[in-house]
């Protein structure tokens, strides 16, 4: 995918909409080989997904040895809407707390004394600092199931439809051969 492309589907307005929020699923592979997909805060900076972790959080060195990962934003209601991201992850790691992680928490709905006890909180146990996450896309797409569909499910559209053009096109051939050949019996 071109990065105008990737650009283009990240910029829509329910794209924006679904980088606003504050969970993703993170999926990876783990050093093992096998699958992983973890639900992880994130903030988005306009280009790139950014998640913090702790220094010692297994996934950094699954992240380190194959840095491709996939992310999948989502929402709770019928019809869902989900903006699929692939991308390649860098690792930085920071002292103290990034911004990021503390933006990232904005939507929750904390008091202004629970935010206070939150930071602190956080402060004391990353005192070590974080290791940022950033994500830079080079695939996206945005279903809503209304305008866009799985590309599996859009195929399956696109054949009902043939199908039913088809079916359409023969009862109008048949029709218009059946009104060619019709006699009237009384002379009319």
């Amino acid at each position: 995918m071109r990065q105008n492309e990737i650009t283009e589907v990240l910029n829509r307005p329910l794209s924006k909409e679904l980088l606003a929020r504050d969970l993703t699923r993170l999926g990876y592979v783990a050093k093992d080989g096998t699958p992983r997909s973890i639900p992880i805060a994130f903030t988005w900076n306009g280009a790139q997904v950014v998640v913090c972790t702790p220094k010692n959080a297994p996934k950094l060195h699954s992240l380190r040895a194959n840095p491709a990962v996939a992310l999948t934003i989502d929402t709770e209601v019928h019809p869902p809407k989900i903006l699929l991201i692939r991308g390649t992850a860098e690792l930085d790691p920071v002292d103290g707390i990034p911004d990021e992680f503390l933006q990232i928490n904005g939507s929750y709905g904390m008091s202004a004394e629970q935010r206070v006890e939150w930071e602190r909180e956080v402060r004391s146990l990353y005192d070590d600092g974080m290791v940022r996450i950033v994500i830079t896309p080079t695939w996206a797409k945005l279903i809503d199931f209304e305008t866009t569909l799985p590309s599996a499910v859009q195929e399956l559209a696109e054949r009902r439809s043939a199908r039913q053009e088809a079916v359409q096109d023969a009862d109008a051939e048949l029709e218009a051969r059946d009104g060619d050949a019709f006699v009237d019996p009384v002379g009319h």
